[in-house]
């Protein structure tokens, strides 16, 4: 095997591992969206202890986009809604030109919790996230 044909099988394998890191961490993050998710379509003025136990997971695990973990904290320290700085982190994902729609979405049904998410708010998370 000459130098140039190796150097593109190394190229080609390098590729392949990147794009399979990153398929698997686009999965780790749809699935913790998920789960919080989840938490808000069933959250009554704050989350169970339970569901305070996932989303600290959530929060802590630095392997997932600063943006799920961001939501992962709002929603573990709502108390009947969003606290200020809740409310801040998700305005900037809100904001954010490469946040997903989807992470837009979730992200302003948290800041507008009022007790619990309204009718449409559970039925918008149950389509985005079924």
């Amino acid at each position: 095997m000459n130098t140039i044909n190796f150097r593109k099988l190394i190229l080609v394998i390098t590729i392949a591992l990147l794009s399979q890191f990153a398929m698997a961490q686009n999965d780790a993050n749809a699935a913790a969206a998920k789960q919080i998710a989840d938490i808000v379509a069933s959250l009554n003025h704050f989350a169970s202890d339970a569901d305070k136990a996932t989303l600290a997971a959530i929060t802590a695990n630095g392997e997932l986009a600063q943006g799920v973990r961001d939501m992962a904290s709002a929603v573990a320290n709502i108390q009947h809604s969003a606290n200020a700085e809740g409310k801040s982190a998700m305005a900037a994902i809100q904001d954010n030109a490469e946040a997903p729609d989807r992470a837009k979405t979730l992200a302003g049904i948290i800041a507008s919790i009022n007790h619990t998410a309204s009718a449409g708010a559970k039925a918008q998370l149950a389509e985005m996230f079924p």
